[in-house]
């Protein structure tokens, strides 16, 4: 598949459907690679065939984020859209979804590998939402995280910007299972196996069902919470000298306004 920004490769092979992130080293997105996330996972739904979808990064990490560049005021809205569509459709695609992490999955890279359906982790994965120490939030973990983890956990996770690792994020709940990383691959291999002994029509269905009782409050959460955002959030001086400063790489100098 064509994409216009090169850093997204999508194929297909036995069943399986596989979008693989290349920016190297730490497949930050841009606005372009979102757009060509969605564009992936439209040529895959047209497959009905496919019994999988797996998710997962060339380099050093699964991805560390959206790029703050994309954060600034002619551009958030964008990326903050583009983003959050993204996810309603990863998090909706018909067939079964699986997130294949290693390294660090921060912000936004979190928030992707959590729209799959399931999470498989090496233990050198780290997971976290450190937008809070750029003076902003991240609008779907905070849709997203209380129904996964309950809201204290939540809280903590948002609040602080603390990065946890694979092994505490699969005790939480937070992701399915965190193995050493020389076992990514096989585990991946035997959820693959298990799905292509089961029915295209049953998997899809099973999924679902599923999602009417998991994602009726995300769903009913994440516009309110994108309009906080944009609308209050991003008028804040804090906002903006959180990104500043992070461009400029610099401590940030809070007005706490």
């Amino acid at each position: 598949m064509a994409t216009t920004s090169g850093f997204v490769r999508y194929e297909t092979a036995r069943d399986t459907a596989t979008i693989t992130l290349d920016r190297p080293p730490l497949n930050v997105l841009t606005i372009e690679m979102i757009a060509d996330l969605e564009a992936a996972l439209n040529a895959a739904s047209q497959e009905p065939h496919l019994k999988a979808l797996v998710l997962r990064a060339e380099g050093k990490a699964f991805c560390a984020g959206v790029d703050v560049a994309d954060h600034v005021p002619e551009r958030v809205d964008a990326m903050i859209r583009g983003f959050g569509r993204l996810f309603t459709r990863l998090r909706a695609f018909p067939a079964p979804t699986i997130a294949l992490v290693h390294g660090a999955a921060l912000g936004g890279g979190t928030e992707l590998a959590l729209g799959c359906d399931l999470t498989l982790a090496g233990m050198s994965a780290r997971f976290g939402q450190p937008e809070i120490k750029l003076g902003v939030f991240p609008p779907i973990a905070a849709a997203l995280f209380p129904q996964l983890i309950g809201y204290q956990q939540a809280a903590r996770l948002v609040l602080t910007g603390e990065a946890i690792s694979a092994e505490e994020a699969a005790r939480l709940g937070l992701i399915t299972i965190a193995v050493p990383d020389a076992e990514l691959s096989s585990r991946l291999d035997l959820l693959l196996d298990q799905f292509r002994d089961l029915s295209a029509v049953a998997l899809r269905l099973a999924k679902r069902a599923l999602l009417t009782g998991a994602d009726l409050g995300v769903a009913r959460a994440l516009d309110p919470i994108e309009d906080l955002y944009l609308t209050e959030l991003m008028s804040t001086k804090d906002a903006g000298e959180g990104i500043q400063s992070f461009m400029e790489k610099r401590a940030p100098v809070w007005r706490n306004e």
